[in-house]
Order: structure tokens, then C-alpha cells, then sequence
């Protein structure tokens, strides 16, 4: 039914007294005024019961023709999600008919007056906690989405953490100050989102990835602590934990180290999680990278899950088993995960976890040893293990009956990769999980520099990353080996951010950009401006950038980005409830100096 075909009344002087989940707040016998949607309406036998929903929760609201026959008459077409207001007084409700599963369950409101403030049309799916709907559905739907409990949920956290990362910063004498949104384009990792200038035809400013370069200027601006909740854009792949645009919790301090970072840190985690209901114990954990990259094979691991990695590429250095000693006289390495008390893995799960790591990971194969109740070994690989193999593995593994153990032999990445991948999916499984519900840690001493397929050198974090200071020297004999001053939050496995101490002395940075295949042009050009504001002065500085839309996301219990954002993308980068991206006219392409290239059909 449409807003033509009923009688809609304005709100007159009713104003809203109470919200419908507060209402108990009230007294029984009180009148009270209240407006929201119907969440469902049910007749029976002449009295007609609405549940009403607003932000707050629901409450059921009652008609009986006796008592306001107008009002009663009315409600016969009332409709989910019709914007109703009605005056009433509160009422308890017999014995018999209290709602133990809603906070208002006890009481009900009996209709003096309705006022239908708008129609609405039939809703795609229900309006609940729990809907079986797909994705595309909801996100061209997002209005309804957004009025179901999680998502509600969901934009409170992201005010509630918000607000209570502001409070924190602003008590350690931060200062909140905005970047622009039109810059200049820097090779930041990611492609950058073009903007065309209409002022100056044929140049683009680009969307900011970070306020990486504008932050540090603020320290040699004289700002000495900021931070700002800036909106970043990168024009990449889509996944469950990324967006093309997205929230960060940026900051940066001068005339610091590492650990004076690491305190602040900890207290706006700690702070911030709280506000959402979240206690965290700090001091945090720490872990090297090394560290956690050889027990965990990720720089991001969960350490509640009891299971860790051992490195034997020692062992198959002079292994007789020719796969495994040729991936290390490659430069690969070995790795094995083992698992106690794994006889739930049968045979059958185990080919299905190797069909698995091929297909998804690119494993070259799973190798995999069980050990029987009698303590042999059953695995395709032992007749081409040797004795010294066996005790290493023996040793280290530290083998019992009823183990499994998982080999990986491949490039290093790879090989971590695909352990780590096992560790958790098995842990979880096979419910080898510490209790504590949350576990909050600190990665820290990453490289610098990485190389890349080809062997060249690039950065781990990004291209300003301070080197520990004892290991400059190295930067000119193997700068491979240089330890950056990068370090990472990590809640429950989930990088929440990543930071560091940036280079405050140009010719450290030119030396740096070198190592990476910058020429003095190309430094120029991409970061000249950088170069010459570290050359009037610039203090020693350092900061950090938090996920703030992954940070909600872990501490409201979601699996996917894309349900703590307002109005996300999908995979494919597109807005379905505002049909964007969308073409332009013509006139305004030419105002921009662009031309479009014409494009193969998208049927």
C-alpha cells in the first residue's frame, strides 16, 4: 500500500516521550508517546498488537476497539515497517503473556492514539538478527539492512570506539588536525584513486592512501603530537578485510622512541576496547618478528592456538630425500607443524587438506607423517627418510603416539603460509585453543627491506620506515640484514595496525630509496618535497595507523568489513544501493580534458 491510498497525519504536538527500548524506564499507568516501525503486527480476535522498533529495541503496543475505536480501526492496515507515533499508557501484562526474551517483555502500552507518519512498501527480508538473505541482496537493500540489531550494533561500536580514542589521545596531549583529500600521487604500494583537475587540465591529484607523508610534516611543522580518524583510499583487489575506502586512526609524535610509542599505544588499544565492552590486560605481549614468523609462519599470529612450527632445513641440508634437500639448496626451507592427539584426521582429511593448500594456496604438495598407537610411523615420505632424519625430526617434533605431523618444503613465504593457514583452521578444529578470550600482542623488530621474485629490495612497511640504529652501518655492507624500527598491535591474529620510527635525516632516506632502485630523478620526482622539508630541520618522529573499520570488526564479532560499514562496496568495488560507479555525461568529460575509451560490453 503507498503513501497515496492512507491517511497520513503529521506529528502535530505529540512529541516522543520515551524510546522504545528506555520505556522501562517508565512507571505502570504512566502515559508515554513513542514512535518507530512496525516490526510486526499480529491480530487476534479483534485486538490488534504491534510490535514497535526503534534504535533502542521493541516494545509491543496494543489496540483494542473498546478503548479507542478510531485508533483501532486505523491499525487493521498497518504494515511492516510503517512509521507509526502513538500515545497510550503503560500496562502490565498478565502472567501468561510476559515476553521473557524482550527487555520490555513485562509491560505493554495500550493505544490511546495513532498517527501513521508514513507508509513504507514490503520489505525484501526480514528485519531481525538473524536472516538467511545473500549478500547482493542486503547491500541493494541497505536501508533495511542497516535497521537489523547487528548493524545497528555495529554503527554504535564505531562511535563508541571513536569517541573513546579521541578521549584517549586528547588526555596524552594530542591534537586533533585534518589532511587534505586532494594530494599528489606517491608510490605508496597500492594504485591510487585519480582525480582530474579542471584547473589545470591534463594533472590529477590523487586520494589519499594514508597521511603518511602529511603527518610527518607535522612533526617538522612543530606540531609534536597528532592524530586525526582519516578516510583512506586504495584502488585494490577486494577481500573480506578491505575496502577501497576505509577508516584510520592516524597519529604521529616527535622527540620519541620506540617504547614511548608502544605506551601510547597500549593505552589507546586498551581504551578503546574497553568502550566497547572489551578488557584488555596490558603490559601486552611482545614477539619478534623472527620470532613469530618461526613458530607461527605469520607476522600476525594468534598465540591462543596451542600448536607451533619447527624448522628442520638444517636436517635436509644433506637429506638422501632429493625433494626436500633440492628446495634447500634452492635457498627454501623445511617446516613441519606436528599435531598431538590427532587421530579425529583420517587418511581422508588429510587428501582433502592437501587438495585444499594446492588449490588455494599454491602448494607444491603436503607431506605428512602419523604416528601409530605403537609408536611406528605410517607416511608416504619415511622410505626416503634416513636415521638422522628421524631423531631430528624425533627431537624437535617431540613425536608421541597419535601424532600428526605436517612438512612443508618450498620458498619461505610460501612454506609459513601454508603452516600457518593449517595451524589455525586445525587448532580451531581440533579445539587446540587457549581459554583467555582475548589476546592482544606486539610484533616487533621486522627488516626493513625484503626481496621481491626478482631478488630486488623493497620495503616491508613503507618506504620511510626508520632502521634500528645499530644496524646503519649495515645499510652499505648488507642492508638486507637491517632491522626496521616497525612494529604491529595484533588482537586475536588480526593486525590491528602498523607503525614505526620514521627517517628524520635526509641523507639516510636518499641512502634507503637508493638501496630500492630510486634514482636521484625518481627520488626527486616522487618524493622531493619529502627530501627537502627533512633538510630544515626535522625532529626525531615516529606514529602508528590503526584499522579502525578492523578493529570494529574484531571487537563486534564480525567476519567481514563490509558489516561495520554504513554503505560498503562489494567485491567488485561497486555501490548497489546508489549504482555506483556510474558514467558521466559527455560535457563533463570534456571539461576535464578526458576522453573515454571505449569499453567491451559488461552483459
Amino acid at each position: 500500500m503507498g503513501t497515496e491510498s492512507v491517511e497520513l497525519d503529521g506529528m502535530g504536538s505529540l512529541r516522543r516521550s520515551h524510546r522504545c527500548g528506555e520505556i522501562m524506564s517508565a512507571a505502570v499507568g504512566d502515559e508515554v508517546v513513542l514512535a518507530g516501525w512496525v516490526h510486526r503486527r499480529r491480530d487476534h480476535g479483534g485486538v490488534i498488537f504491534v510490535d514497535l522498533r526503534d534504535k533502542t529495541g521493541i516494545v509491543q503496543v496494543v489496540f483494542r476497539p473498546e478503548s479507542a475505536p478510531d485508533a483501532h480501526a486505523r491499525a487493521h492496515h498497518l504494515r511492516s515497517e510503517w512509521v507509526l507515533m502513538v500515545r497510550g499508557e503503560i500496562e502490565c501484562r498478565s502472567d501468561d503473556t510476559i515476553n521473557r526474551n524482550m527487555e520490555t517483555g513485562s509491560i505493554e502500552v495500550n493505544v490511546r492514539e495513532l498517527r501513521v507518519l508514513n507508509s513504507a512498501t514490503v520489505p525484501p527480508f526480514a528485519i531481525e538478527e538473524e536472516i538467511e538473505v545473500d549478500e547482493q541482496v542486503r547491500l541493494k537493500n541497505r536501508l533495511h539492512d542497516l535497521r537489523r540489531p547487528p548493524l545497528q550494533r555495529a554503527l554504535r561500536a564505531r562511535h563508541d570506539l571513536s569517541q573513546a580514542v579521541r578521549a584517549s589521545l586528547n588526555e596524552q596531549d594530542f591534537m586533533e588536525i585534518e589532511t587534505p583529500m586532494l594530494a599528489r600521487a606517491t608510490p605508496e604500494g597500492a594504485r591510487d584513486f585519480l582525480v582530474p583537475s579542471r584547473l589545470q587540465g591534463g594533472d590529477f591529484y590523487a586520494l589519499p592512501q594514508s597521511p603518511q607523508i602529511m603527518k610527518q610534516l607535522f612533526m617538522i611543522a612543530g606540531c609534536d603530537r597528532y592524530y586525526q580518524i582519516a578516510r583512506c583510499f586504495r584502488d585494490e583487489d577486494q577481500r573480506a578485510d578491505r575496502q577501497l575506502e576505509f577508516t584510520q586512526i592516524d597519529l604521529e609524535l616527535s622527540f620519541v622512541g620506540v617504547e614511548e610509542i608502544l605506551a601510547v599505544l597500549e593505552k589507546v588499544t586498551v581504551d578503546g576496547s574497553r568502550a566497547c565492552g572489551v578488557e584488555l590486560e596490558a603490559p601486552f605481549k611482545r614477539i619478534t618478528y623472527e620470532e613469530a614468523m618461526g613458530r607461527y609462519g605469520s607476522d600476525r599470529p594468534d598465540t591462543r592456538i596451542l600448536l607451533e612450527l619447527h624448522d628442520l632445513t638444517d636436517v635436509f641440508l644433506t637429506s638422501e630425500f632429493k625433494a626436500f634437500r633440492g628446495v634447500v639448496e634452492d635457498g627454501g626451507v623445511v617446516k613441519a607443524l606436528p599435531i598431538p592427539n590427532a587421530q579425529a584426521l583420517s587418511r581422508g582429511e588429510i587428501d582433502r587438506l592437501e587438495k585444499l593448500v594446492r588449490k588455494e594456496l599454491g602448494a607444491k604438495g603436503l607431506g605428512w607423517i602419523r604416528v601409530e598407537e605403537d609408536g611406528s610411523w605410517k607416511s608416504p615420505i619415511t622410505k626416503f627418510l634416513g636415521e638422522p632424519e628421524i631423531e631430528a625430526i624425533r627431537e624437535r617434533c617431540q613425536v608421541g603416539p597419535g601424532m600428526v605431523i605436517f612438512f612443508q618444503a618450498d620458498t619461505r613465504d610460501r612454506a609459513n603460509t601454508i603452516l600457518s593457514r593449517l595451524r589455525e583452521d586445525l587448532g580451531v578444529r581440533l579445539d587446540r585453543v587457549d581459554r583467555r578470550e582475548w589476546d592482544p600482542l606486539l610484533v616487533i623488530d621486522f627488516p626493513l627491506l625484503e626481496p621481491d621474485e626478482n631478488g630486488k629490495l623493497g620495503y616491508v612497511h613503507q618506504p620511510f620506515v626508520a632502521p634500528v640504529e645499530e644496524d646503519l652501518p649495515l645499510l652499505d655492507s648488507a642492508p638486507e640484514k637491517v632491522r626496521g624500527t616497525h612494529y604491529d598491535v595484533v588482537l586475536n591474529g588480526t593486525e590491528l595496525g602498523s607503525g614505526s620510527l620514521r627517517n628524520h635525516r635526509a641523507d639516510v632516506q636518499r641512502k634507503i630509496l637508493g638501496i630500492m632502485g630510486y634514482s636521484d630523478e625518481e627520488m626527486a620526482k616522487s618524493f622531493g618535497f619529502m627530501l627537502d622539508a627533512l633538510d630544515v630541520g626535522a625532529p626525531p618522529h615516529g606514529g602508528f595507523a590503526f584499522g579502525f573499520d578492523r578493529w570494529v570488526m574484531k571487537l563486534a564479532g564480525f567476519d567481514n568489513l563490509r558489516d561495520v560499514i554504513a554503505f560498503p562496496k562489494t567485491q567488485r568495488g561497486q555501490d548497489l544501493l546508489m549504482a555506483a560507479p556510474s558514467s558521466v555525461d559527455r560535457d563533463q568529460l570534456e571539461e576535464l580534458s578526458l576522453r573515454i575509451r571505449p569499453q567491451p560490453s559488461k552483459d
